[in-house]
């Protein structure tokens, strides 16, 4: 198979993942190997490139946004069968037994191995995974539009639900790539008022025709109070802009893997009223699995720019410049 490898982390550019011939993967007990049609480009794999998290291991394939159909199963699978059409997230496999996992905290769990971190992941051809870990996809989302959804989505509607927004509210979403496009989507099949601040032109544009009832940029204050944020850009001094927009008994919810250092808050000004921060760490199955059956009843539309499996790094330089508007999605 074909697959754009990860050998040494920095900054992005044109030659940080290099194009390899490898074996194809051949799948385990309780595994499945699945031919890949459509993995989308997630800001943890540009961190994962250039160095913001501690690597498990080097060489890596990266990628965690899958979508692709089983071609072989191993040893005890009878989940699926070969043909089935899957979905594979950043949640690769956890121990099963700890109090996280015995508590529906699963992604909590200290053993957790993540797709495309621990294990290869999507930046190829084939891929193999645990059969429990995998996703059924729903028939009438085809490939690329579902490949954001299995870790932009599903982010995003875990930091949904841990917000406690109710029908009604006021959200806030600062930054506007993939999984705030899809979490919009989501939040107005709620009945949620949404308020998007982001610095890109084309990115209000597209949250408008999203249905966001006010746009501006990261600093800018609505003329209303907010009584839930959600913070997908890496940036840790928009945390003090987004406290100070919330209402009282608000809500800011923290949805990446990295973040750059948050400033130092004033108690009063930025917390008080019971006002309370909260972070999201990975995703459980059943957060994928609710996502995914609400995409269609909504339907979610997810707005995809593709690129061959060889532009990989040309993918990673856009969204790092903000420029996809949507979700970017590798099509081997």
């Amino acid at each position: 198979m074909k697959a754009m490898l990860l050998e040494k982390t920095g900054p992005v550019s044109g030659s940080s993942l290099t194009g390899k011939d490898l074996p194809d993967p051949a799948p385990g007990p309780g595994e499945i190997s699945v031919k890949i049609t459509a993995c989308a480009v997630c800001r943890t794999d540009l961190h994962i490139v250039e160095g913001d998290l501690d690597l498990p291991r080097l060489p890596v394939i990266p990628g965690h946004q899958i979508v692709g159909r089983v071609v072989a199963v191993g040893n005890g699978v009878d989940r699926y069968s070969e043909g089935a059409r899957v979905g594979i997230a950043w949640l690769n496999s956890t121990c099963g037994h700890c109090r996280f996992c015995q508590s529906g905290l699963e992604n909590l769990c200290h053993d957790a191995r993540f797709t495309g971190f621990h294990t290869d992941g999507g930046y190829a051809e084939a891929v193999i995974v645990p059969a429990d870990f995998a996703y059924p996809v729903p028939d009438n989302i085809i490939d690329i539009e579902a490949a954001p959804l299995l870790c932009a989505g599903i982010i995003g509607y875990r930091a949904l639900k841990l917000s406690n927004i109710k029908s009604g509210g006021r959200l806030g979403l600062y930054g506007f790539g993939a999984s705030a496009h899809v979490t919009i989507q989501v939040a107005r099949h709620l009945g949620c008022e949404v308020y998007v601040f982001t610095r890109g032109s084309a990115h209000r544009k597209l949250s408008e025709d999203l249905g966001a009832v006010w746009t501006g940029g990261p600093m800018d204050r609505p003329d209303t109070e907010l009584d839930a944020s959600i913070i997908f850009a890496p940036a840790g001094e928009l945390v003090l802009p987004a406290l100070e927009n919330l209402d009282r008994n608000g809500a800011l919810i923290l949805a990446g893997i990295h973040m750059s250092p948050v400033p130092e808050m004033e108690y009063e000004k930025h917390l008080y009223y019971e006002r309370y921060i909260r972070s999201v760490t990975a995703s459980t199955r059943l957060d994928g699995e609710e996502l995914l059956k609400m995409a269609p009843e909504i339907p979610i539309r997810t707005q995809t720019q593709t690129f061959s499996l060889d532009e990989a790094n040309l993918a990673l330089t856009l969204l790092k410049e903000g420029k996809i508007n949507g979700a970017g999605v590798l099509v081997p």
